[in-house]
């Protein structure tokens, strides 16, 4: 049975976050400045707070971001953990739930708060590892036949990302400039993009670091996981599709990459580890899976055109329809070499499902433009239209609670406008 709080926004079955969540985040209070916290119920409690009160053993939480944090490792997230739920619990520790004028310092409503980016993205690297998205895109593309690319099924295929454009959710994306060459024209035109997408993902936070050359077993590289967000990796699909070989994206992909405020940790999610799928072919051992890596974690995507008052939900789909898990995905980077650090970000590429209304993505869902896509009164869209709002939202389901992760949510701004210099005579 699920242990109660105190708190009693935290016993609700609607919440995102009872007391078995804690998951962490920066935010500020009016004219104050960024500090790190957890989300319980309705509230953030103010980390750094509980430290100055002498309730946390740590002296990591008055900054800016969780990376201090999560450098002190595995053994330092687990007792924290411990010491929080105690702090919480109806039953547990009464040093907080005593003091009505310690505990109304530390427990700030959500809605009072604004939220930050919860950690310092030291690199960004995302994947191409859905299999049904990657059958969708390649269908569409080149046929069924040759819907996979040949390594599809050996490898879990990324590419290296701008940290630099990673944003908390809530902050506008502007529509992105760039080449384009639409069909049946033999030069490429200068123009914002006219297909703009989203890629529902989500994000894999590495808490503990490698050295520069030493390769990991999947194990290890689970164990340099703190724990997830939702993720958009916002796409130039047009831009993407003129400049994608030999390298893949780029431009296509750097303007901007979401990710939801709240870290839920690895530990708040271990009852709800699954098993990646049974493979079409063996993977080399390197990349074999030493028991589940992945997790049950229910995924929507709601739509909003500019000045319609109710989302349309457009996709409903899993995380467990990974065909590479998040540990696999860190195996792979780091089986040649490559440094890994606390603050890397790994998206796992875009999720979807079996059935239409699975996709994760508008290139899918409207396969190509072809299908168009019916919002509230009528609205149709193929792509993104300034004015719109994307939200993604995420919850692994329990018997009576969830562990959620709050919203990832982004509205498009247009384009910049075009400098004469940019311009034909």
């Amino acid at each position: 049975m699920m242990r109660k709080s105190w708190i009693e926004s935290a016993n609700t079955a609607e919440t995102d976050f009872p007391l078995i969540n804690l998951p962490y985040g920066v935010f500020s209070r009016a004219g104050g400045a960024p500090r790190c916290g957890v989300a319980i119920g309705d509230y953030v409690a103010d980390l750094a707070a509980l430290e100055h009160a002498g309730l946390l053993e740590t002296a990591v939480f008055d900054a800016p971001a969780l990376n201090g944090f999560m450098a002190l490792g595995k053994a330092v997230w687990e007792c924290n953990r411990e010491r929080l739920t105690a702090l919480f619990a109806a039953e547990g520790d009464p040093a907080l739930r005593d003091d009505a004028a310690l505990s109304a310092a530390v427990l700030v409503p959500q809605a009072e708060v604004v939220m930050h980016l919860p950690f310092a993205v030291a690199g960004y690297t995302d994947f191409y590892a859905g299999r049904h998205h990657a059958e969708n895109v390649g269908t569409m593309f080149r046929g069924p036949e040759n819907a996979l690319p040949p390594n599809w099924l050996s490898i879990p295929i990324g590419y290296n990302g701008r940290a630099s454009t990673v944003v908390i959710s809530g902050t506008p994306i502007r529509r992105p400039l760039g080449q384009i060459k639409p069909p049946g024209i033999e030069l490429p035109v200068f123009s914002p993009t006219r297909r703009l997408d989203i890629e529902l993902e989500m994000g894999a936070v590495l808490g503990q670091g490698s050295a520069m050359g030493t390769p990991l077993t999947v194990a290890e590289a689970d164990d340099l996981i703190f724990g997830y967000v939702l993720l958009n990796d916002w796409s130039a699909r047009d831009i993407q599709a003129w400049e994608y070989q030999p390298l893949g994206p780029f431009q296509a992909k750097v303007f901007a990459t979401s990710i939801s405020p709240w870290v839920v940790t690895k530990a708040a999610l271990a009852r709800f580890r699954v098993s990646t799928p049974e493979r079409t072919r063996p993977l080399l051992p390197y990349l074999r899976e030493p028991g589940p890596m992945l997790y049950n974690i229910e995924l929507e995507v709601r739509m909003r055109a500019e000045g319609q008052r109710r989302d349309t939900v457009i996709s409903r789909t899993n995380y467990r329809e990974m065909y590479y898990s998040a540990a696999q995905q860190v195996a792979h980077h780091a089986i040649g070499g490559c440094r890994m650090q606390v603050g890397d970000l790994l998206g796992s590429g875009t999720i979807s499902g079996p059935e239409k209304e699975n996709r994760g993505s508008l290139l899918e869902l409207s396969w190509g433009g072809k299908e168009p896509l019916t919002l509230e009164g009528g609205v149709k869209r193929c792509f993104i239209e300034d004015g719109d709002t994307l939200t993604l939202a995420g919850w692994a389901q329990g018997d009576g609670y969830r562990i959620g992760f709050g919203t990832c949510e982004g509205k498009i701004v247009p384009a910049p406008a075009l400098r004469p210099e940019w311009l034909d005579d």
